[in-house]
């Protein structure tokens, strides 16, 4: 039944992949068994690769796969009686040396380019996952898009929960980076239908709720002040507890209500402060953990702060990306090529979650075994599996040798690009000249 799933899941996906389909999913199934390449012409010699090593870059520039119809191929995957958990967050592909590239912006990341600043020069990509699992590294995502010049990273994510909730049965949490946490983001989402559990800095500023109206003037949109690091600032919290983690040990959760960002009064939040205590109950870390729940009913404070440390899951998947899956190996002229070699990477991640039940953990010598079989090891068993279910793809038609570029025919050097900026500085006022 499991593995008929895994065969009915690859034969759509591979009608979704548009033209030059064969060699695009037989490129998938390369990436799958190739657990080291130096560059994207490697996995041709992949044995599942059945074409020579330049229909990888044709696959590449001819396919074009429907996000649309795979974002709704996944979601009949996910289950429809419990409450979905949904993680966002985006990533960088580094191109600093890619001057050739069109649209290459400056991204956050921890390989710095040059000096002491965390940004490198390249393009970001952004995600919505399905975090299916308590526990473990698997996230499994429905949208992986690029940032174009013109977006930002708050924009691009709320389209994206927008495409997704619109197509989910059942209203989903959602959670929420630290970058997330501003009133931008809370206004941009009013009218989705996502709960919010997102990580706040600990030097923002609320407001508590207005006080009843006077009967004189303008009614009030804030009340008190609510400065997360000004403790004189807190009102009594509405309700506390302490718990006994598994891994974090003993944790103090205070919980505030009907709070707000002064850009979105009309917006209340229910702020939540974690505090790990050593056993004498002092502060073990200095800085707590502070979250804002959006939406309807909340889940009891006990539960609600742990559904946080379920999103470090998409952290895992990037590194799995970069890593297993060969994203970031290619170096593409175009966006477009970047584009759709990106959507081949959640497919590929949803395959292995519909075998990680089939197959048998094969461990190299040097690995131990695990309770719970990762993404990664899923890929290194999936030559068995593969060789049992085939592939929907065609077989090769032999086409003949390409003539090749002609002789004494000029090349053009292609275009260079500059960095597009995003952000944009106000001009400063000139001073009057005096007469």
């Amino acid at each position: 039944m499991k593995r008929a799933k895994l065969e009915e899941f690859r034969q759509a996906a591979y009608k979704h992949l548009g033209k030059a389909h064969d060699a695009t999913f037989e490129l998938t199934d390369a990436i799958l068994l190739t657990r080291n390449a130096y560059s994207l012409a490697d996995l041709s010699l992949s044995p599942v690769f059945r074409r020579k090593w330049g229909s990888i870059y044709e696959a590449l520039q001819d396919s074009r796969p429907q996000r649309q119809k795979l974002m709704k191929l996944y979601i009949k995957q996910m289950p429809t009686q419990e409450r979905l958990l949904l993680a966002g967050d985006h990533t960088a592909w580094s191109r600093p040396n890619a001057v050739t590239l069109q649209e290459r912006t400056i991204e956050h990341s921890i390989v710095t380019v040059g000096g002491n600043k965390p940004i490198t020069i390249g393009q970001g990509y952004s995600t919505i996952a399905w975090i299916p699992e308590d526990s473990g590294s698997w996230a499994l995502p429905l949208r992986h898009e690029r940032i174009t010049s013109w977006e930002t990273p708050i924009e691009k994510a709320t389209w994206q929960l927008q495409q997704v909730c619109e197509n989910l049965p059942i209203r989903p949490i959602t959670v929420w980076d630290s970058e997330y946490g501003c009133a931008p983001f809370v206004e941009k989402t009013t009218n989705i239908k996502a709960d919010l559990l997102v990580r706040l800095r600990s030097n923002l500023c609320l407001w508590g709720a207005p006080p009843t109206y006077s009967g004189k003037g303008r009614p009030r949109k804030h009340g008190d002040k609510f400065k997360l690091n000004e403790p004189s600032t807190w009102i009594s919290p509405t309700q506390s507890l302490e718990v006994n983690h598994a891994k974090l040990g003993r944790v103090k959760v205070s919980l505030w209500s009907n709070l707000h960002f002064r850009k979105t009064a009309t917006r209340s939040m229910s702020i939540i402060r974690v505090e790990r205590l050593d056993e004498q109950g002092n502060l073990r870390v200095s800085k707590p953990l502070w979250l804002a729940w959006i939406g309807e009913q909340m889940p009891p404070l006990e539960e609600v702060w742990q559904l946080y440390l379920r999103r470090f899951s998409v952290d895992h998947w990037y590194r799995f990306l970069k890593q297993r899956l060969h994203w970031t190996l290619p170096k593409f002229s175009t966006p477009k090529q970047c584009e759709r070699w990106s959507d081949l990477m959640p497919m590929i991640t949803w395959e292995l979650w519909l075998a990680r039940d089939i197959v048998t953990d094969n461990p190299l010598p040097w690995q131990k075994s695990l309770d719970k079989i990762t993404p990664g090891r899923v890929a290194q068993a999936m030559g068995s599996i593969l060789a049992v279910i085939g592939t929907p793809a065609r077989s090769p038609k032999p086409r003949g040798k390409s003539p090749g570029w002609k002789t004494g025919q000029p090349r053009q050097r292609r275009n260079r690009y500059p960095i597009v900026k995003k952000t944009t500085t106000k001009p400063r006022k000139q001073p009057p000249k005096s007469a």
